[in-house]
């Protein structure tokens, strides 16, 4: 395992990006910035063992100021959307920023955790390598009740896994829902599009969405419709099916205590495949739909496609939903596994 430090630059207000880059010795390499604990880079070997890029990033700060796509970034206070930019608390409303559709708060508001200098630490075990990230989010941040103290480390281990853990505590009731943005192109090719990724998403269920992507409050049966990954399929002729996926799939109805719902992707012209087993109830399938506001960046529609493991989108208003709130003396947890592999 070998990990080393890098500069990534300065943002607008001054503030130093630090980086860390880490190789697992077995073609599987990872980097991440402090801006927005953001993976910026991971490298995967396809059946021949050549190394490719397998998600979008960018080369400076500023491209990562510039965007509002969540490339690659940790979420939150709550990821995800939340109707109306507002929800109740212990008879409390509480009013958040509007940053998506004009109505709804997306992924932590207008200053979300894919915006702040995060710490970084990294660490260096017998199996594994990765890098601690930690972060205050105080009091009031984007109107969020309490003092949140938020963990997420990122790990590579000799077994070709990318590990995900995060860890929050909180001194007043809120609530929490922590993911990754990363976007996922397993192709190893700059400009190739998702379509011919095939997917399997282990959800008997989706939530349907309104005109503004918020999801109705039914629970619908994938059986018969596009959204029905349960059996190994190809993406792309379900895409002009669907309209672009960007909806929850769930995976069960409450949080697990160790990994074991399950998505699972495969490129076969690379030979390269993802595993992914996570905690999370639900994960969002976005095929990237609106990639092409960033066609000066050289992205493009459906370039990459984004699994966000995930409590339920809109949680804090439909109590048919699990329960996102956190309480002081309790600890969040998640831990989401990524395994790269191939396929003949």
């Amino acid at each position: 395992m070998k990990v080393e430090k890098f500069d990534f630059g300065t943002t607008k207000k001054g503030e130093t990006v630090e980086g860390l880059r880490i190789d697992n010795g077995k073609g599987l390499e990872m980097s991440l910035i402090s801006y927005g604990a953001t993976l910026i880079s991971l490298k995967a070997p396809d059946r021949r063992g050549i190394s490719g890029e397998c998600l979008l990033g960018f080369g400076t700060v500023g491209d990562y100021e510039e965007q509002d796509a969540f490339i690659g970034a940790t979420i939150g206070r709550v990821g995800n959307r939340i109707g109306q930019a507002a929800y109740v608390l212990d008879g409390r409303e509480y009013r958040l920023s509007v940053n998506d559709q004009g109505c709804n708060h997306l992924h932590g508001g207008a200053v979300g955790y894919d915006k702040v200098i995060w710490n970084l630490e990294p660490l260096e075990e017998a199996e594994q390598a990765g890098v601690r990230c930690t972060y205050l989010s105080r009091d009031g941040e984007e109107n969020y009740p309490g003092n949140l103290k938020v963990e997420v480390t990122y790990w590579l281990t000799v077994n070709n896994e990318l590990i995900m853990d995060y860890r929050a505590v909180t001194d007043k009731r809120t609530p929490v829902n922590l993911t990754n943005h990363a976007y996922w192109n397993l192709s190893g090719k700059k400009g190739e599009t998702i379509h011919n990724h095939y997917l399997q998403i282990e959800a008997e269920s989706y939530l349907p969405v309104d005109e503004v992507s918020i999801p109705t409050g039914e629970i619908r049966k994938v059986g018969g419709t596009p959204f029905d990954f349960r059996t190994l399929k190809q993406i792309g002729p379900d895409l002009e099916k669907s309209g672009g996926f960007d909806h929850n799939f769930n995976l069960s109805d409450r949080k697990k205590e160790e990994p074991e719902n399950r998505i699972y992707v495969e490129h076969r012209e690379s030979g390269r495949a993802m595993e992914i087993l996570t905690t999370e109830p639900g994960v969002q399938f976005y095929s990237g739909n609106f990639l092409g506001g960033l066609k000066n960046k050289g992205f493009d529609t459906h370039y990459a496609f984004c699994l966000e493991t995930q409590m339920y989108p809109d949680s804090v208003n439909k109590p048919e939903f699990p329960s996102i709130i956190l309480n002081p003396g309790e600890v969040y947890r998640h831990r989401t596994i990524h395994k790269f592999s191939h396929i003949k």
